[in-house]
């Protein structure tokens, strides 16, 4: 007798690539030598190897595609008879198992196939054939199992990318239609899994805009969520309308208490935009300078640096005035943008290659009339993003995260 999913698989024989390598863990020399024979018969692909206990069977595993398991074996007690098959699912996941049962003992076959068994056989109801496609069928079943399970853990994987994605790179909040925002994001290494990199930009009720780029140390789940985590703490006290010194120092302290490693520090590059547009206040701690676009070329912002929150606990956190002007384009970015090597040497882009591209890209695309400034500023991250990656021969070690923030939405030639 064979379960519904064992007659299936004889009206539908499955196709088996190779040698099958079984393992029959049975006791009873006649048992072991009639099932040797219907395998034989069968002209079976199958390697078979014995054991008489599960204590001789568990160093014989490596390498088997399929146990045949007796449960009256002398090492398991006659009420813990499906120790045996728990031990083979807690242990050997992948394995595929068929237990041997008695007739009195039919019942105790389909509880086997509850705890983890593909398929159960009753001593003396089986002929060669059928024996043959069971094993094959349960090897096939396990690995689609297999696979359904990897499919599940896939999905679960890009829900909590996904929710990791909108923690790292929100919406903006953002009512001035005069201002364009666009973005770009890339892993570090090819690798599916966001990093520590992460962005906000908030406009307050009073008209100034704060814009900041971070970048948490590191890469992987802990990193993106410990992003996420000084991301949230950001926005929060500046939407609370808090100074911006206050809000640093909140950022450090979540930093400090949410960090899974003691090394782990961030950086952050700040600039918060006052009502006009023309100017602003820049905080750098730790973080490479942000770029102004305008009409009169490419130029580093700068303001004093202070040390990246992690390493020390600051308390003071000096900024700098900075002058935007009247049209303009401001690029804040991570430092996985200028770490990309410039060909097979050592030699690393840095900010004056930067620089350089984007001079040369805004030389090459200028406009003769008004253009939506948003646009242009998505094709130039689009292409520098591209093209930092080309440089480097392909992706970048790093993860990177890059914001272009303009005023106004129209640009001249």
């Amino acid at each position: 007798m064979v379960t519904q999913d064992a007659r299936q698989a004889t009206a539908h024989p499955v196709t088996a690539v190779g040698t099958t390598q079984v393992l029959l863990i049975e006791d009873d020399d006649a048992d072991a030598l009639l099932v040797e024979e219907l395998l034989l018969d069968a002209a079976a692909a199958v390697s078979l190897r014995r054991a008489r206990s599960m204590a001789e069977a568990k160093p014989l595993l490596s390498g088997v595609g399929c146990v045949l398991l007796d449960l009256g074996l002398p090492d398991t007690p006659e009420l813990q008879q499906l120790d045996g098959v728990r031990w083979l699912q807690e242990h050997m996941p992948r394995l595929a198992v068929v237990v041997l049962t008695g007739v009195a003992d039919e019942h105790l076959g389909a509880e086997a196939v509850r705890a983890g068994a593909q398929d159960y056989l009753v001593k003396g109801q089986v002929d060669g054939p059928l024996l043959n496609r069971v094993i094959r069928y349960a090897v096939e079943r396990r690995r689609s199992e297999e696979i359904q399970s990897q499919l599940r853990e896939a999905q679960i994987y890009a829900r909590e990318n996904s929710r990791l994605e909108r923690g790292l790179l929100p919406s903006p909040l953002l009512s001035d239609p005069q201002l364009t925002v666009a973005a770009r994001y890339r892993p570090g290494g090819g690798q599916m899994l966001l990093g520590g990199d992460f962005y906000d930009l908030v406009e307050g009720p009073d008209g100034w805009v704060h814009v900041m780029v971070g970048d948490v140390c590191g890469r992987g789940p802990e990193e993106a969520a410990l992003g996420v985590c000084l991301r949230v703490a950001w926005r929060t006290m500046v939407l609370a309308d808090r100074p911006m010194a206050d809000v640093l120092s909140a950022v450090q302290q979540v930093l400090e208490h949410e960090r899974h490693e003691e090394r782990l520090f961030a950086t952050l590059c700040m600039l918060s935009i006052a009502p006009d547009r023309s100017h602003g206040r820049l905080h750098l701690a730790g973080h490479p300078q942000p770029l102004l676009l305008t009409s009169g070329g490419v130029r580093e912002l700068e303001a004093p640096v202070c040390t990246p929150p992690g390493i020390s606990h600051a308390r003071d956190w000096p900024s700098s005035e900075v002058t935007l002007g009247e049209g303009w384009s401001l690029i804040m970015y991570t430092d996985g943008l200028v770490e990309g090597r410039i060909g097979e040497g050592p030699e690393r882009l840095g900010s004056e290659g930067l620089t350089d591209i984007i001079r040369t890209y805004l030389g090459a695309t200028r406009a003769t009339g008004p253009v939506a400034r948003g646009q242009r500023d998505d094709q130039l991250l689009g292409w520098l993003v591209g093209h930092v990656r080309e440089l480097n021969g392909g992706d970048l070690d790093d993860d990177l995260a890059v914001l272009a923030l303009g005023f106004p939405s129209l640009v001249g030639g």
